[in-house]
């Protein structure tokens, strides 16, 4: 990144008290004064502690600039700049610098998926183009600009990943990143708690439009009746598994490390993704949307997609010493992807022992322990012959299991269980085993995985 100082000032509508030379260059921008490098621009930020602390901090690991709002942080031997709020001037500089680099601007939000979209995106983006995505889940008001103001400048395409709790907040991300496509993944149960419905998460989810650019696509899931007869300028694109929208899929083949499929655009060709589950088709099928946007060859999509690399925590296999395999798909749950990684995880041939763990699904409201007790039915006792639950909403589905399974294949653990769960586990995982791992963030479930793979 490289912005004046006088481009910073106008931008933010900021006020310096001293004579700089205006035209000295801010090499890049930082919000963790650890993270400060020579040269960069400290913007700091309120959550538990107060950032504007930290300036000193930021001026001796080399920064040569920083925001601030209250006189009381200012900072000898630094240039600092008074705002009225520096995440809104965080966010000025993001939508400026933007402007200025001047991308063409992929836009994802979604229920579930948006990171394996995000990655399959950035994957047949780059077979053509220089692109930037988003890093791990900076995908909020902060996160975002983050993104924005990290891109190199000769970024020619961006991916960004949005995410949101409540309404309002992707409509101020559009804003800022004003796409010149976006896509919803699809609409499920998280954040319920805060949205009150699922017709209440697709409109929360369809402020993406706010931003998008009039001559710009929207590409949503053909069979999501919250998505339907929309009313927007924009053209809108729809995609599905053995759907009749415009990009369609059917999948033919569902292995431990790869899925094939066919796909509506080719005659008979056999398609290939290096993950695992026909929602992760549904997530190539909007990859392959935007790169017809952006005219990208058929040949070059398909082969992007075949070897694209996955975040981590992301439906990611992993071995124990001991030889057990584990999926690990424990970044975020709701009670539509449990079910669908639990159908497909079912689908392996293996020879070897199934094994599911499920942890609580949060931020689900009132019908949380309904939504839990509603993946009982996607449970096979023929194909996975453990399930393991941890975590009080999970008592829901255990009580809802008992009748199908016996108690020496269906076992419960609290969270203040944590250390037997964990000591079971280690002596369950065998050689001859396969497990799913699968929870919300909050469960802390992958601090498990990485303790049974050490």
């Amino acid at each position: 990144m490289e912005l004046t100082l006088k481009e910073i000032i106008e931008v933010v509508n900021g006020t310096v008290f001293k004579n700089y030379n205006l035209e000295q260059k801010i090499s890049g921008i930082e919000f963790d004064a650890r993270k400060i490098k020579k040269g960069d621009l400290f913007v700091p930020m309120k959550g538990n502690t107060d950032g504007q602390t930290f300036i000193e901090q930021a001026q001796s690991n080399g920064a040569i600039c920083a925001l601030y709002e209250d006189d009381k942080y200012l900072v000898e031997n630094i240039i600092c700049i008074k705002v009225e709020n520096t995440l809104n001037a965080f966010q000025k500089l993001a939508k400026f610098y933007l402007q200025k680099i001047n991308p063409k601007v992929l836009a994802i939000t979604g229920s579930n998926g948006k990171t394996t979209t995000k990655d399959m995106t950035y994957a047949v983006s780059s077979s053509t183009y220089k692109t930037y995505k988003t890093e791990g889940n900076y995908n909020n008001e902060i996160g975002m600009p983050y993104t924005i103001l990290k891109m190199p400048k000769d970024t020619e395409v961006l991916v960004l990943e949005m995410g949101m709790d409540n309404f309002g907040q992707i409509h101020e991300l559009s804003k800022i990143a004003n796409p010149d496509a976006a896509a919803i993944t699809l609409i499920g149960e998280s954040h319920i708690e805060m949205l009150g419905s699922r017709a209440g998460i697709a409109k929360a989810k369809l402020e993406i439009i706010d931003g998008l650019k009039d001559n710009g696509i929207l590409i949503v899931p053909k069979n999501e009746p919250f998505l339907q007869n929309l009313t927007c300028s924009q053209e809108v694109i729809t995609f599905g598994i053995e759907q009749d929208g415009n990009y369609s899929a059917k999948v033919i083949n569902v292995c431990k490390d790869k899925t094939e499929f066919l796909v509506n655009i080719t005659k008979d060709e056999i398609w290939s993704i290096p993950v695992i589950g026909d929602y992760n088709v549904s997530n190539a099928l909007i990859a392959i949307a935007f790169g017809k946007f952006l005219n990208i060859s058929t040949e070059k999509i398909k082969k992007a997609l075949a070897n694209f690399k996955l975040t981590k925590n992301r439906t990611e296999w992993k071995t124990r010493n001991n030889g057990a395999e584990i999926l690990s798909d424990v970044y975020n749950a709701n009670p539509t992807a449990m079910k669908k990684v639990l159908d497909n995880f079912s689908k392996i041939e293996t020879n070897k022992i199934k094994i599911a763990v499920l942890g609580d699904m949060l931020e689900l409201g009132d019908d949380s322990s309904l939504m839990h007790k509603s993946v009982a039915s996607h449970l096979d006792k023929n194909e996975i012959k453990y399930v393991i639950l941890y975590g009080e909403i999970m008592n829901s589905l255990y009580e809802e299991l008992k009748g199908v399974y016996d108690e020496n294949h269906l076992l419960y653990y609290t969270v203040n269980q944590r250390t037997k769960f964990i000591d079971d586990l280690d002596k369950l995982l065998s050689n001859d085993t396969m497990t799913i791992f699968k929870a919300s963030n909050g469960m802390k479930l992958a601090e498990v995985v990485e303790n049974l793979i050490k």
